[in-house]
């Protein structure tokens, strides 16, 4: 499911890899049930944070 993306995606990967909306998204990397970096104003994302969240869900 995840082999078009890069290692590190962005919010809008993010959205389409879970089919959600920017505001759900960011909503889950405030939580923290998403690990990320932020970088100035762009959130940089580990592919791998994203398939541990799915195995959780």
């Amino acid at each position: 499911m995840l082999e078009g993306y890069t290692d590190v995606l962005d919010i809008k990967d993010l959205c389409a890899i879970l089919r959600i909306g920017r505001k759900t998204a960011y909503r889950l990397l405030q939580n923290g049930e998403i690990s990320y970096l932020k970088i100035g104003r762009k959130y940089k994302i580990p592919k791998e944070s994203v398939i541990q969240y799915l195995r959780q869900i």
